[in-house]
């Protein structure tokens, strides 16, 4: 071979590589431009355009300074998924932080009667050893449950300080939520009265250290008052309350703003309790204090739904009919109106003695009129006071000489025949006894008829207008057992049995409830009824049931410590198995746990044709077999 042609040969081949080597090194720059721009757009659309792209060959390298170490992984995680997570190399630096946050560290103190649990974060450098025995003395052998966690990181001097005010706290809290952190305590707890709430909020304010904030939420339950009253007067010009109540703070104030528009001066106080026998109570008592006004003067008495409006002598009668008519009127369906005129008394008219005692629904006795010497107006008042409450007794009777001989013993006849009424008014006259009002005695009209004839003697005149109500008879008017457990719905329905958390144990207001209730049951003879505890579905289902079991079983042993008889009820725990509401809410939660009395109904009688009857059958079928036995035994014995 000729020597030019194995250099062409070897010049085609070189040509050939280094063709090779340009195509190879275009592609690499192609591939490598591709992911760089494909890396780095998709970064920027991530926003994360601190990040430096480059390439070499297949590789893809991550460069820059990541704000965060989670943004650093955003970022390896964005370039893999646009190339293989492989071929990313991270190169990439995290920015330093000057200093890492400490956490938030807290306490929350929680505190019954059982004992203290302690549940949160606290720094390490606490001492917490001293922190537990301080626990334990303020438990006064009580359990000291420690669920703290710690974490080593600085905390200023305002958690110590936090922390021992929270302390200090706690020893005159039996019961209590106490939430700790730096520069702030928060405390929720509960008194038995609205007067401990006030000096229990005076004694942790007047401790609290400076640069402490607290925030205090001290609950206190409403009185309860049986019943519920209010008394309003205005006499001689001058308005007063000799009793005033109200269920709420909205009707608190249009009560007051009522009585201040009649007159009342002053500041004065309206309790806000529990018991009222209808929402619409504040209304009711704004009417009847304005009646009062527009009749210029007299009296109005409030004991639960029952109203009792004594208008003042001289009212003149039509002015008192058209006030009462509209009282009756604007008053709602559930209160009685009873009004009262007393006769007037006219000047320079011919002076006809009188002697008015009316009886209110409550109770409450008013005496006014005349007497005839101060001896007899101390005897009616002390008879008055033995025959009636001495407390309810309000005597305004004048001392007027010339009165007739027998008007002690008229006056003090109808007193008598007022004890026959449950409420009503006696009026004397020199010629006439009036008798009238309600009562909760049959025989009531006669009893009082048979009275007055025997005092006043024969020939003279009274008149009884006694009207006899089934509702006020000790016996008739015994509730129904359907009755008894609906005036237990309807306090239930305003004042629910609560007990303390997983226990059987009532909390501060159930022993006042459970009061009501046997004040109710008392009254309502030997019934058949059953106590159902119920619970949420929070926790095992046999726990639930356990405690539901106990819970019913506490309310029977309060029932019994207050003398009620229970030797037909029953009582028993359903646990979380018949819910009135969901359990996905805490509303629904607080819905189910509940305490429920139902009406255990009476067996009824076996219906004819049962299985008496059919034993009765049978019975008889197998005399007639044995009478037919008897009968071919004889028949046999013949033969």
């Amino acid at each position: 071979m000729r020597l030019s042609s194995i250099f062409a040969i070897a010049g085609t081949f070189l040509m050939a590589a280094v063709l090779c080597l340009v195509a190879a090194g275009f592609a690499v720059t192609v591939i490598e431009d591709n992911a760089r721009n494909s890396v780095r757009t998709e970064l920027d659309r991530e926003g994360m355009t601190w990040t430096e792209v480059d390439a070499d060959g297949l590789q893809v390298f991550l460069a820059g300074v990541a704000p965060s170490e989670a943004r650093r992984f955003a970022a390896l995680s964005v370039a893999g998924r646009i190339v293989d997570a492989a071929r990313v190399i991270d190169q990439m630096l995290v920015e330093d932080t000057a200093e890492i946050a400490p956490p938030r560290f807290s306490v929350e103190i929680l505190r019954n009667d059982s004992g203290i649990s302690l549940i949160g974060l606290v720094p390490a450098s606490m001492d917490r050893d001293a922190l537990l025995e301080q626990m334990e003395s303020a438990a006064g052998g009580g359990d000291v449950i420690d669920l703290l966690e710690s974490a080593d990181y600085p905390v200023g001097d305002a958690w110590d300080i936090a922390v021992d005010y929270a302390v200090r706290a706690l020893n005159q809290l039996p019961r209590a939520k106490i939430s700790v952190e730096a520069g702030r305590v928060a405390i929720i707890t509960m008194a038995d009265s609205p007067e401990e709430k006030r000096k229990l909020e005076e004694t942790l304010k007047r401790r609290v250290p400076a640069n402490l904030r607290i925030s205090l939420d001290v609950s206190a339950p409403r009185p309860v008052i049986t019943p519920f009253t209010l008394r309003f007067l205005i006499e001689d010009g001058t308005a007063r309350f000799d009793a005033c109540s109200a269920d709420t703070p909205e009707a608190q104030s249009v009560i007051l703003q009522a009585a201040y528009d009649a007159g009342l001066k002053g500041a004065t106080e309206c309790t806000i309790g529990l018991g009222v026998p209808t929402p619409a109570w504040g209304r009711a008592a704004a009417l009847a204090i304005k009646a009062v006004a527009d009749l210029g003067g007299g009296s109005v008495t409030f004991a639960d739904a029952d109203i009792s409006l004594i208008a003042a002598q001289g009212t003149p009668e039509g002015k008192f009919d058209d006030v009462v008519g509209g009282l009756e009127n604007d008053l709602p369906d559930v209160f009685a109106l009873h009004s009262v005129l007393p006769p007037p008394d006219v000047e320079g008219a011919p002076t006809i003695p009188e002697f008015v005692a009316t009886l209110s629904p409550e109770g409450l006795v008013q005496l006014r009129g005349r007497v005839g010497s101060q001896r007899l107006r101390e005897t009616v008042d002390s008879f008055a006071k033995a025959r009636f409450r001495s407390g309810s007794v309000h005597t305004k009777a004048r001392v007027v000489e010339g009165l007739p001989q027998d008007w002690p013993m008229r006056v003090l006849t109808g007193l008598e025949a007022l004890g026959f009424l449950a409420n009503g008014a006696v009026i004397v006259t020199p010629d006439n006894l009036t008798v009238s009002g309600q009562t909760g005695r049959k025989d009531a009209s006669a009893q009082i008829a048979g009275l007055l004839a025997d005092k006043l003697g024969e020939g003279e005149q009274f008149d009884i207008d006694v009207t006899y109500k089934i509702e006020l008879d000790p016996v008739a008017g015994l509730p129904t057992p359907e009755e008894c457990v609906a005036r237990i719905d309807t306090i239930l329905e305003t004042r629910k049995i609560n007990f303390e958390p997983g226990s059987p144990n009532f909390d501060a207001n159930g022993e006042s409830i459970m009061n009501d209730i046997a004040d109710i049951l008392g009254k309502c003879g030997e019934i058949q009824i059953e106590i159902g505890g119920h619970t949420d579905s929070q926790g095992r289902e046999e726990m639930n049931e356990e405690l539901s079991q106990q819970r019913a079983n506490a309310v029977l042993d309060a029932l019994r410590s207050r003398r009620v008889l229970t030797s037909s009820f029953t009582a028993k725990g359903y646990g979380e198995a018949q819910p009135i509401a969901g359990n996905d809410t805490e509303e629904g939660r607080e819905a189910n746990r509940r305490i429920e009395f139902k009406l255990i109904p009476k067996a009824e009688p076996a219906p004819d044709g049962d299985a008496s009857g059919l034993e009765s059958s049978e019975e008889e079928g197998q005399e007639d077999t044995a009478e037919g036995e008897g009968a071919e035994g004889a028949e046999d014995e013949q033969d």
